[in-house]
């Protein structure tokens, strides 16, 4: 039977691919996005619900659904430091991994990053890993959290220092061989495949972590 999805990061480079994935696959008959701003995406799988990542909890009822993805993200130079990236990519996914849990999901799906780690000197790192124990321990069935290197493709936002990665990374892509074939550089879509391909598979249960490629 085909189940239903809610994502949350619909916009972005991630999420936006994800989201054409889910609607244009056979493995859910229903997808709610949750956007800041008014969505112009239509489908007849779609449902577009305007949010407040800050405070969701109006919306309890509308993020009813079997499976969540969340592919919320940012850098400390687009949120303004380091209080404006944990408001995102802490407060901002466990906010939504936590009432989609209450609003029936059983399993959820999450972005995060390479190197993410309570010990590694980058906060951004630390960040990552603090949510990851975080969603791990709301309750859900299945958490399936995928760890991408530098991500290729193009944004609607400038980041200029990813922008100059994503020019390096084709160059070094041939040096990165086995155990250091994880901080390839990958494509965004390469990330919702992966995504959609551990969504199909039914029978995984419990925390299960992922470096990119599967």
């Amino acid at each position: 039977m085909a189940r239903t999805a809610v994502i949350a990061g619909s916009t972005g480079l991630v999420g936006s691919q994800l989201l054409d994935k889910l609607l244009a696959g056979n493995v859910y008959s229903h997808v709610t996005e949750l956007v800041r701003r008014a969505s112009t995406r239509k489908h007849p799988k779609l449902s577009s619900v305007m949010a407040d990542f800050n405070d969701l909890s109006p919306l309890l009822p509308q993020l009813n659904a079997d499976d969540a993805f969340c592919c919320l993200g940012t850098t400390q130079a687009a949120a303004g430091g380091r209080a404006g990236l944990e408001r995102v990519d802490y407060h901002m996914v466990l906010e939504f991994a936590r009432l989609a849990h209450r609003a029936g999901a059983t399993r959820l799906f999450v972005v995060s990053s390479l190197g993410a780690s309570l010990q590694s000197p980058s906060f951004y790192s630390r960040t990552k890993a603090r949510m990851e124990a975080a969603v791990a321990e709301i309750g859900f069935d299945t958490v399936q959290i995928v760890r991408p290197s530098l991500l290729l493709g193009e944004r609607s936002e400038s980041r200029p220092l990813e922008a100059l990665g994503q020019r390096v990374a084709p160059l070094l892509a041939p040096l990165l061989r086995g155990p250091l074939a994880a901080y390839r550089a990958i494509n965004a879509g390469d990330v919702a495949d992966a995504l959609l391909q551990l969504a199909a598979d039914g029978s995984a249960r419990g925390l299960q972590i992922h470096t990119l490629p599967l």
